[in-house]
C-alpha cells in the first residue's frame, strides 16, 4: 500500500519510523483542564453524543501535544445503549446500566435502533476527518498528520459491563452466567459480534482512518474460555471488517492477556496490538513475528512524578522494538492526576530520541 504524510498509518502499514509515532490511550479526556472544565457543564453522554462538544474534546490534547493520532471521544458502551439499555455514569464509580440476567433481558434489546441512535458519534467522525485533512488545520501540528482512530469495546468486555451493570472486582455473576447459561451468554456475544462489526464498518465509511477493539477485561478469562470469547469474536469482527475495508487498519488490545497473545495474534488476523505494561516485551518481541505492529507498554504511573524514570522506561521501550514497527503508547488509559508537564516531557523527549 502506498505511504502516506500519516506516520502512524504507515507504521501500521508495516513500515519502521525512528523515532516511533505517539498518542495516549485517554488522551483526550481527564487530565485536561480544558476537559475539567466542560466536564462541569455537561454530563457525560451529552459530551459524547453532541458532535460540537466532542470534536471539541477529541482535538483538545492535539492542540496542546505533539500527537500522530486523535481518537474519537465516545464510550464502549455506547453500542448497548443504542440497543436500549439504560447507562449513566456515577462521578468515581464508573458506568451503572440494569444488568442483563435473562433470555426477556436480553430480548429487550433493539439493534435496530444502533444506526438512528450512533448517527451524532458518525457525525463527529466525519467532521473529524475534514478538520485532520485540511490544509487549514485549528490544532497544533505535529511532525506528520494526524491520523483518526474510530473504536469499540470487544464483545466479552461490554457484555461484562452488560451483565453485571458496571465493573466489578470479580465478576463472579458473568462467569455464573458462562457456566450455568452458556446458551444465553453466547447469544448476548453472537449480537455483540454482530452489531460491533456493523458500527465499526460505519465509522470507517464516516472517515475513521484506524480501528481500536479494546478487550479491558480479557485478561480474566482462562484459557479455553479466552479462546471462545476473546479470540473467537474478535476473529469474526476482524474478518468482517476486512471484507468490507480490507485497507483500514485494525488495532486490537487483550489487556491483561499474557501468554494468551500468541494465539490473539496467531489466530484473530490481525497485524496491530496493544501492550498493557504488564506485558514482557523483550520476550515478545523475540517470539511474536516482526512483522506485527506493537504498541503500548509504558506503565501510565510513569508519568506522575519521576522525570528521569520516564525517560530510562521510554527509552526501554522504543530500544527494545527498535526493529520492528512500533507505535509508542501507555499500558492503560493517562491518569486524571496526569501533570501536563510531564505529557509534555514524554512527547519532547521521544521526538528528539536519535
Amino acid at each position: 500500500m502506498p505511504l502516506t504524510d500519516k506516520i502512524l498509518l504507515n507504521v501500521l502499514k508495516g513500515q519502521h519510523s525512528w523515532p516511533p509515532p505517539i498518542w495516549l490511550m485517554r488522551q483526550a479526556g481527564r487530565y485536561l483542564p480544558e476537559f475539567k472544565k466542560l466536564k462541569q457543564q455537561t454530563d457525560f453522554l451529552t459530551r459524547c453524543l453532541h458532535s460540537d462538544l466532542a470534536v471539541e474534546i477529541t482535538l483538545q490534547p492535539l492542540q496542546r501535544f505533539a500527537f500522530d493520532a486523535a481518537i474519537l471521544f465516545s464510550d464502549i458502551l455506547i453500542l448497548p445503549w443504542a440497543m436500549g439499555q439504560e447507562l449513566h455514569f456515577v462521578e468515581g464509580k464508573g458506568p451503572r446500566l440494569p444488568p442483563i440476567t435473562s433470555q426477556k433481558e436480553l430480548e429487550l434489546l433493539r439493534p435496530e435502533k444502533i444506526i438512528e441512535k450512533t448517527e451524532p458519534i458518525l457525525e463527529t467522525i466525519r467532521r473529524l476527518n475534514c478538520i485532520l485533512n485540511s490544509t487549514s488545520q485549528t490544532h497544533k501540528p505535529s511532525l506528520a498528520s494526524p491520523a483518526l482512530i474510530g473504536f469499540a469495546g470487544s464483545p466479552f468486555t461490554v457484555s461484562c459491563y452488560m451483565i453485571e451493570g458496571g465493573s466489578s472486582k470479580d465478576f463472579s455473576i458473568v462467569f455464573q452466567m458462562i457456566y450455568k447459561n452458556t446458551a444465553l451468554f453466547n447469544r448476548l456475544i453472537d449480537l455483540l459480534v454482530q452489531t460491533t462489526a456493523d458500527y465499526l464498518c460505519r465509522q470507517i465509511e464516516a472517515g475513521a482512518e484506524v480501528i481500536m477493539l479494546f478487550d479491558s477485561w480479557a485478561g480474566i478469562l482462562p484459557m479455553s474460555l479466552f479462546q471462545a470469547y476473546v479470540i473467537n469474536p474478535t476473529k469474526q469482527i476482524v474478518r468482517q471488517l476486512q471484507k468490507k475495508h480490507f485497507h483500514t487498519p485494525i488495532i486490537g488490545f487483550p489487556r491483561l492477556a499474557g501468554t494468551k497473545l500468541f494465539a490473539y495474534v496467531q489466530q484473530t488476523g490481525l497485524k496491530a496490538i496493544g501492550l498493557d505494561q504488564t506485558a514482557d516485551i523483550n520476550f515478545l518481541n523475540q517470539y511474536i513475528n516482526e512483522e506485527i505492529v506493537f504498541q503500548g507498554n509504558l506503565d501510565p504511573l510513569c508519568l506522575l512524578n519521576n522525570k528521569k524514570i520516564m525517560q530510562d522506561e521510554t527509552f526501554k521501550i522504543c530500544q527494545t522494538l527498535k526493529n520492528r514497527p512500533h507505535i509508542f503508547n501507555l499500558g492503560h488509559g493517562i491518569l486524571p492526576s496526569t501533570p501536563l508537564e510531564n505529557v509534555y516531557q514524554l512527547v519532547e523527549y521521544l521526538r528528539a530520541l536519535i
